[in-house]
């Protein structure tokens, strides 16, 4: 009986995810049918020996002209439907949240306090397209990785706001010009840049990943062991 999403938690799949290396799951997903899941190289880790993984909880973004007194006029008529407590609410243990920006480049979305809050809801990580700020600070929280193009400490209060949240997004790909996320899909990250899963495809994906990964553990283990490349490339498969 082939093994479904519904067999497992998401932590475990989580765990799963998150020994996969970003190079074999695109190998996996383009022998799949689907090259074009890799975000724009810009986006990937901060500090680039963090691994990242789990389950989209997506939000939108863009720049904010509401004056002070607009958008406190806006919150008191209770005409706000999305903000960073709203993707808080969204979060669950072993998810990520993903983050369109909107096109604004300067400011820095969220940053270290709010990202203890959303690790402390059970998010593993944020990608965005985008800035962020407190490099300092979003280093040291445990078992979070951020994604991003890069920091900055403007402050986005007043310059960018939450538009939607919980919706599909779109962030800019490598191959191809944007990069779909739902809510649900499996975001992982790592050195060698984001790839997005979809969630239709994704247990599958993660079998497949897996396998890549056994064959090159094995390759390894041989190479330390004296085994040729040519011996080893005819045995595992992989270069």
């Amino acid at each position: 009986m082939a093994e479904s999403e519904k067999d497992y938690t998401v932590v475990e799949l989580q765990a799963r995810w998150d020994k996969i290396r970003i190079a074999n799951l695109y190998d996996t997903l383009d022998k799949m049918g689907f090259p074009d899941q890799c975000l724009d190289l810009g986006i990937r880790p901060l500090f680039p020996k963090q691994h990242l993984a789990g389950k989209a909880v997506t939000c939108r973004g863009g720049r904010d002209p509401s004056t002070r007194e607009e958008m406190q006029a806006q919150a008191a008529d209770g005409k706000t439907t999305a903000s960073f407590t709203s993707v808080t609410d969204l979060c669950f243990p072993g998810c990520v949240v993903v983050v369109d920006c909107g096109g604004e480049t300067l400011t820095g979305k969220f940053g270290e306090m709010t990202s203890w809050n959303l690790m402390q809801h059970g998010a593993r990580g944020i990608v965005l397209d985008g800035l962020i700020r407190d490099l300092l600070g979003l280093e040291v929280i445990p078992n979070y990785t951020v994604c991003a193009r890069g920091t900055s400490p403007i402050e986005s209060a007043k310059r960018w706001k939450i538009n939607a949240t919980d919706v599909p997004i779109a962030l800019p790909g490598t191959l191809t010009s944007q990069v779909r996320i739902s809510p649900g899909d499996w975001v992982v990250g790592g050195p060698d840049g984001v790839i997005v899963v979809p969630q239709e495809i994704s247990m599958e994906a993660l079998i497949k990943a897996e396998e890549i990964e056994a064959f090159e553990q094995g390759m390894r283990e041989d190479f330390a062991k004296g085994m040729s490349f040519a011996d080893a490339y005819k045995k595992w498969g992989r270069a």
